[in-house]
């Protein structure tokens, strides 16, 4: 069994990450819906209300396992590859240098994620948003008929849309959550006097506070995300902004901060709990044979 400081094998975290992904995007998917349609500039009822809150299902189900797998795999690797760089130079721990590898390998772990997130992402936000029918398919399909008019690399283009303000969410946000949780962790194992796995329950509790703090924190960004993804056009982010403040002042940027805060906070606890507990039980099983 690997210890505190000795990451997974790239296969336990690549199945780990799937399993987390996809357990806390199907389980959770109803606080999503009503959190995309609270942000959505047409209003609560108008996106859709409390009704067909299952709307764009099927490209979570698609995302979510790669997502998560990219995430945890790109996390996992670069975290030992810096751990074993500053061991190399500076034997002597550092309490610095360690949140900082956390922050870093989190936020090169989104950005490989993203390259799976932001096309599901802009597929499952328009269905849950009622747009071209309110299913997966038909707002892919949507998508995609466009090649005619504006060619394959505008319907790229299309399906990356908000990339650039889907980074700027997700950095901030892992920056904060991750090197919590891995604090929180670490302070649970010295509470304990322990030196194995994290025990799950515990890895939960920490990714549900550390997830919390986190998402109220960029609710804004959230909110610029979804009303990039969700425009019938392309528009900066300075003009969605512009027009926010104008019309709205400051309030709407934080539309949906209960179910964000909710679905987050719960979430962190399924996605971290349940990474822990598939990452212990395949090491244990790997140890084991």
């Amino acid at each position: 069994m690997a210890s505190a400081s000795s990451p997974p094998p790239f296969q336990t975290a690549l199945l780990a990450g799937a399993l987390a992904g996809t357990t806390v995007d199907l389980s959770l998917f109803p606080l999503d819906t009503l959190k995309t349609r609270l942000q959505s500039s047409q209003g609560f009822f108008a996106a859709g209300g409390f009704r067909g809150i299952y709307r764009g299902v099927g490209s979570a189900v698609v995302g979510s396992a790669p997502g998560a797998a990219f995430f945890f795999c790109t996390y996992e690797a670069t975290k030992q590859a810096l751990t074993a760089r500053r061991t190399a130079l500076s034997p002597s721990d550092s309490p610095v240098s360690t949140p900082l590898e956390h922050m870093l390998a989190a936020s090169l772990g989104e950005i490989a994620a993203c390259a799976v997130r932001v096309p599901t992402e802009v597929v499952k936000q328009r269905a849950q948003a009622g747009q071209h029918g309110g299913s997966s398919l038909s707002l892919l399909m949507a998508i995609l008929s466009q090649h005619r008019a504006i060619g394959l690399a505008g319907v790229w283009r299309e399906l990356y849309r908000g990339w650039g303000i889907t980074v700027m969410r997700e950095v901030p946000f892992t920056v904060l959550q991750f090197p919590m949780w891995e604090a929180l962790k670490g302070w649970g194992r010295e509470r304990r006097a322990r030196t194995g796995h994290g025990l799950a329950p515990e890895s939960a509790l920490y990714g549900s506070m550390a997830g919390a703090v986190a998402a109220g924190v960029t609710t804004p960004l959230d909110v610029l995300k979804t009303r990039v993804m969700l425009s019938t056009q392309r528009e900066s982010i300075a003009n969605i902004v512009r027009t926010i403040v104008q019309d709205h002042g400051v309030r709407p940027f934080f539309s949906g901060i209960g179910p964000r805060v909710m679905w987050i906070s719960i979430g962190g606890a399924i996605f971290l709990g349940s990474y822990q507990w598939a990452v212990n039980t395949m090491e244990k099983k790997r140890l084991a044979v």
